[in-house]
């Protein structure tokens, strides 16, 4: 439904011909393609919304949709260049879209540029700048009495406890915000928020709650087609399959195929590196070492960019072992 209506504006937009249009047309349709997984043309979509942007016409405009429309596109970006291989170009786009933020001076925008990006940050192991965004956020939100902003912050702070080991934060954090993210009525993002979650129940050793809660993942994206991050989802669930009391390697290998063939769907080199992984090392445990190097070396040999980055740093380490 977002995507048919995000469309039929961007097709009005461009019968009209005017900028403004053509800005806020391209930034609906790309963010709608990225959130159902087709990366590339959403890439592209936003790429030319901000292309288009001029400050002088549109900065006011923030005003009316309640953030500044290059921010918010420059942080979508940022997550889309992530995705598709590129991290330290996502890197720049936070980076920038957090600039403009301030430079612009409205809360709301920075809220946003705060919040979104913070989720590139994580997915680059940069841990302490996420926290420190979301703190900000946090913080400016309770100032400036910015629900929306306060729980979004929340579910991400959540999302970065259970990356980094705090998994009882992280359970009370993404639990009490997405009580009221749901009662919003809104469905955007609860399978990236629950697949956190599940990591955090893992942890915990609470396995029943991390089957149950990735389930539920898993059917949102199918209900909802929200499938940019459907691919870890799949490959959290396999994971959950192998650390369970009771392994099951065949299940979790159906799982990283799946994840695989979806990332490779969506050209999604990133997420198709961290699956590549969770293939490998099964792989490896199970004494195939040559079929892993050869499942990890292509993805990992793809990358032009974001050696120091987390996620490659240790696919590298790994490539190392498989061929010791």
């Amino acid at each position: 439904m977002i995507r048919e209506l995000a469309d039929e504006f961007l097709t009005l937009a461009e019968k009209q011909g005017a900028t403004m249009p053509l800005v806020v047309g391209n930034r609906l349709v790309g963010t709608s393609l990225v959130s159902t997984g087709e990366m590339t043309q959403g890439r592209a979509h936003l790429d030319r919304a901000i292309a288009l942007y001029d400050p002088a016409q549109h900065r006011p405009l923030g005003v009316r949709f309640s953030q500044d429309i290059r921010v918010a596109t420059l942080s979508y970006r940022a997550m889309v260049l992530w995705k598709l291989g590129y991290p330290e170009g996502a890197l720049a786009d936070a980076d920038r879209a957090i600039r403009d933020a301030r430079e612009i001076g409205q809360a709301a925008s920075l809220m946003a540029a705060l919040t979104l990006t913070s989720l590139s940050q994580i997915h680059c192991g940069n841990y302490a700048i996420a926290n420190a965004q979301l703190g900000e956020v946090i913080t400016l939100s309770n100032e400036k009495g910015a629900v929306f902003w306060k729980v979004g912050g929340m579910l991400v702070q959540g999302c970065l406890f259970a990356t980094t080991s705090k998994a009882s934060d992280a359970v009370r954090a993404i639990t009490s915000g997405l009580s009221s993210w749901r009662a919003t009525g809104t469905t955007v993002w609860i399978p990236t928020f629950l697949s956190y979650l599940t990591r955090a129940y893992a942890e915990l050793g609470q396995f029943g709650e991390a089957s149950r809660c990735i389930s539920e993942a898993i059917i949102a994206v199918q209900t909802t087609k929200e499938s940019w991050y459907e691919i870890d989802i799949h490959r959290i669930a396999g994971e959950i399959a192998l650390k369970s009391p009771e392994p099951n390697a065949a299940e979790a290998e159906a799982y990283f195929e799946r994840a695989l063939a979806v990332a490779r769907q969506q050209q999604a080199k990133s997420w198709e590196l961290r699956a590549a992984m969770s293939m490998a090392r099964l792989w490896r445990s199970q004494g195939k070492t040559q079929q892993a190097r050869e499942q990890l070396a292509p993805v990992y040999g793809w990358f032009t960019e974001g050696f120091d980055t987390l996620d490659l740093k240790e696919a590298k380490m790994l490539l190392e072992e498989l061929h010791a």
